[in-house]
């Protein structure tokens, strides 16, 4: 039961996006059910985005009931340019298919407080 809980552990709670495809079943089933979306626009070659990985891994983990997504910019292009993405690290907060909230560069405690009011406000609204 042990390596169970550990393999749980270890397995991302960020979703990786690497089609259009992708995105729009993600974006599809998260408003089918009601569930928040935060997403994280970020390139490889962009350190402050690959610096914000282990936060967002962090936040996934502390908000179960959202949907975290991560985008590469080089492999999906176009989500990017649909969304008006320009520089990394982008991170959306979108309810309903709709953009609610964006806030551009790496700056964890702006991200943190975020997401913190976006799910706040979630809940509220729900209960």
């Amino acid at each position: 039961m042990e390596a169970a809980a550990q393999e749980q552990q270890n397995k991302s709670r960020v979703a990786k996006v690497d089609s259009v495809e992708s995105w729009e079943t993600f974006v599809s089933q998260a408003n089918n059910q009601g569930c928040p979306v935060v997403v994280h626009f970020t390139a490889i070659w962009c350190m402050p985005s690959v610096a914000m990985n282990p936060l967002f891994e962090e936040l996934a983990s502390a908000y179960p009931d959202v949907l975290f997504l991560s985008v590469d910019v080089d492999d999906v292009k176009d989500v990017a340019s649909k969304l008006e993405v320009k520089a990394m690290p982008t991170f959306l907060l979108m309810r309903e298919g709709a953009v609610v909230d964006k806030l551009v560069g790496a700056n964890p405690e702006e991200i943190r407080k975020r997401i913190d009011s976006f799910v706040q406000s979630i809940r509220v609204y729900v209960a």
